[in-house]
């Protein structure tokens, strides 16, 4: 009995010390952030833009332990350096404790090499799950957005199929810029064009449908806009599109194009790069690039000339 207890005890050790290979040699400490240096020249600087949107949105329990690395009795932070500066910014005080994960065990160029590699191999959360976590949550945005997209018999997921909108982050995108109804209008004109065909669900494609109804609002005739736009086939919208510019901008010409053709009441073009402000504090993301001007791009007068054509035919 001895014997079988004794080799038990011996397993256990063996065990336990196979482990610990798997287990960092760490401590935690609560310390000052004035006590910490970071940006080592393998660091990246501070991006104090992202600082200050972390910091309006602050929840302390969203904060992360900093890796400190302590070498000769100063503590290095090697990860966790825009923490530290969002929690100063936060409270006002560089005198504020953070929460440290200390090695003792660590050298200049490990820390280094930690840094470098540290998100190699981590999975970054898609727009669904993100979506998803905030809906069980209860945050209202989400719960909001899922309800109305179900109130058109439609689901929100990972990718798209029949019944399922798959392009969650546009669908953030249009609640944050242009608000609710705009959503909410911008997915019934969708699925009354193309009668929920699947494709028609693009990110670009429901963007692009936002910015018409952001930009013209009632002038848009739903049934103009489905009987016109809608005899262009989802593909067809797209390739037009492209030959436009990239982007959902391009969809959106691509969509007034159609709108306009031969209409009695063609929208104004210009109004289209109008800045529009129906959510406070949205940014404008329809800026023109060089990449605008390249080969197969339709000039403003070329497509100013084709509207009026159309509107006196």
């Amino acid at each position: 009995m001895d014997d079988l207890q004794q080799a038990n005890e011996l397993n256990l050790e063996e065990a336990e010390e196979h482990f610990e290979m798997f287990v960092p040699n760490v401590s935690f400490e609560k310390i000052q952030i004035k006590n910490l240096v970071s940006s080592q020249d393998y660091q990246r600087g501070i991006y104090m833009n992202h600082v200050k949107r972390a910091v309006e949105h602050f929840d302390v329990y969203q904060i992360n332990p900093v890796k400190v690395s302590r070498r000769n009795g100063i503590n290095y932070v090697f990860n966790g350096q825009h923490t530290i500066e969002m929690v100063a910014l936060a409270s006002g005080s560089r005198e504020t404790p953070v929460w440290c994960m200390i090695y003792d065990d660590l050298y200049y160029e490990h820390e280094a090499d930690i840094f470098a590699n540290q998100q190699k191999f981590v999975k970054n959360l898609q727009p669904y799950e993100i979506f998803i976590a905030n809906v069980e949550a209860g945050n209202q945005k989400q719960l909001l957005i899922k309800d109305l997209v179900e109130s058109y018999n439609m689901t929100i997921g990972a990718v798209k199929g029949a019944g399922v909108i798959g392009a969650v982050a546009s669908l953030e995108n249009i609640f944050d810029k242009y608000g609710y109804h705009v959503l909410d209008r911008t997915l019934r004109l969708c699925i009354a064009t193309w009668e929920g065909d699947v494709d028609s669900f693009s990110g670009n494609m429901l963007k692009g449908i936002a910015r018409l109804v952001a930009c013209y609002g009632e002038a848009i005739d739903d049934e103009i806009f489905k009987d016109k736009v809608g005899a262009l086939s989802v593909k067809q919208i797209g390739r037009n599109a492209k030959e436009r510019r990239a982007g959902s901008l391009g969809y959106a010409e691509a969509l007034f194009i159609a709108y306009n053709t031969k209409c009695k009441k063609p929208l104004r073009f210009t109004k289209l790069y109008e800045r529009i402000s129906p959510v406070d504090n949205i940014e404008d993301d329809f800026e023109e690039s060089d990449e605008d001007m390249s080969e197969g791009y339709v000039s403003l007068e070329t497509i100013l000339a084709q509207t009026e054509n159309n509107a006196e035919d």
